[in-house]
């Protein structure tokens, strides 16, 4: 089977992040975040694709969490990731059931956030991977960063590459200039399985993210080089606390930067 086609203007921003923020080394085992989006399914296939191209040598895996809720249907994606021989691992927790005992005064979507990123830390290790990727982009980023200057009083949002409190895992986010725009559309053309309302009980209502968003839509139709401002203004706010340093072994190789052209599809 033949994989997706990541477009070319896709692939350039995400090797210009992965170059600026050190992202992939010599031997990295990625595990890839599939909620089963649009974002986590366009950054699964960039990486494999990339992963057959780059000078430097790497391997890709993906893990989705099932929290069995109801709404939440993975079987398309299954079936879908079954034919293309991409290491896959699917485990099923009762989030919402353990949210009621467990909670305290936390949100339901703050919780499921941090049960799902322990059980990929879980997976990865378990597994032999040493690093995580995840599928937020541009958008993402900057509404992160006014709901925490506006509801928060910080200046922050999401990184684009660090290593967890305990040191045995990075995580990257390679999309972190690519626009939603462009995942969404990529999606469309290429016919992802796309699970849509993939976290049901947070979309069951309107949030501050999607506020932030209409707010920021607003403003671009106004002024169209929003976007291209606030990655810049963002781009000190990813890389805040470092990034993760290369071992002795990794400091000599090669940053792995999407190619702009040549092929554009592989035989899995």
């Amino acid at each position: 089977m033949e994989t997706p086609s990541v477009p070319t203007s896709i692939r350039r921003l995400a090797g210009r992040a992965i170059a600026d923020f050190d992202m992939i080394r010599d031997g990295d085992r990625i595990l890839v975040g599939l909620s089963g989006g649009k974002d986590s399914l366009t950054l699964l296939w960039l990486l494999h694709n990339l992963s057959r191209r780059a000078p430097v040598r790497f391997e890709v895996g993906a893990v989705t969490i099932n929290p069995e809720i109801e709404g939440f249907e993975p079987q398309r994606l299954m079936d879908y990731l079954g034919g293309y021989g991409i290491p896959y691992y699917f485990v099923s927790e009762p989030i919402a059931e353990l949210a009621d005992a467990h909670m305290d005064n936390d949100s339901f979507c703050s919780f499921c956030s941090r049960m799902k990123r322990g059980l990929m830390y879980r997976t990865a290790r378990e597994q032999g991977y040493n690093v995580l990727a995840l599928g937020q982009h541009l958008d993402d980023l900057a509404e992160s960063f006014m709901m925490s200057a506006f509801h928060g009083g910080q200046l922050r949002t999401m990184k684009a590459h660090y290593a967890i409190d305990a040191g045995d895992l990075r995580v990257i986010r390679p999309l972190v200039y690519v626009r939603e725009r462009q995942t969404r559309d990529f999606a469309e053309a290429a016919g992802l399985p796309i699970i849509l309302d993939n976290c049901p009980a947070c979309f069951a209502m309107p949030t501050q993210r999607e506020h932030m968003k209409q707010l920021l839509a607003q403003e671009e139709a106004s002024h169209p080089r929003l976007f291209r401002n606030l990655r810049t203004t963002l781009k000190p706010l990813m890389t805040e606390g470092g990034i993760p340093p290369r071992t002795p072994a990794q400091a000599d190789t090669d940053h792995p930067e999407a190619p702009a052209h040549g092929p554009t599809s592989a035989s899995a």
